[in-house]
């Protein structure tokens, strides 16, 4: 939590507070498609994800319905945030950001 210098102690919610939230953000490469589930049926439920360090995760929220129609083909680079790893080094709560400029 954040609190301004100069302002008093207060108890309960207070705009004098701010929680920081801090996020890494990384690039993988898309291995395959997942078909989606229930309400997106005959779209995207997740992307296979492989980074360079050779691991493989299925990133499947902050798409949109657009997105979802359209995935990222197979060989493309997406850029994703996550707040940890686990222990084995996938991405905890990973959440897809946006395509990767080609060079």
């Amino acid at each position: 939590m954040l609190h301004r210098a100069d302002a008093p102690l207060a108890s309960g919610r207070s705009d004098l507070l701010l929680k920081l939230k801090p996020l890494a953000d990384a690039e993988a490469v898309v291995v395959g498609h997942e078909p989606g589930k229930g309400r997106l049926v005959g779209q995207l439920g997740a992307l296979e994800l492989k980074t360079p360090e050779e691991i493989r995760f299925k990133l499947g929220t902050c798409f949109t319905d657009a997105q979802r129609r359209n995935p990222p083909a197979v060989g493309a680079t997406v850029t994703y945030r996550y707040p940890d790893l686990t222990p084995s080094g996938k991405p905890r709560f990973a959440s897809f950001l946006r395509v990767a400029d080609a060079f």
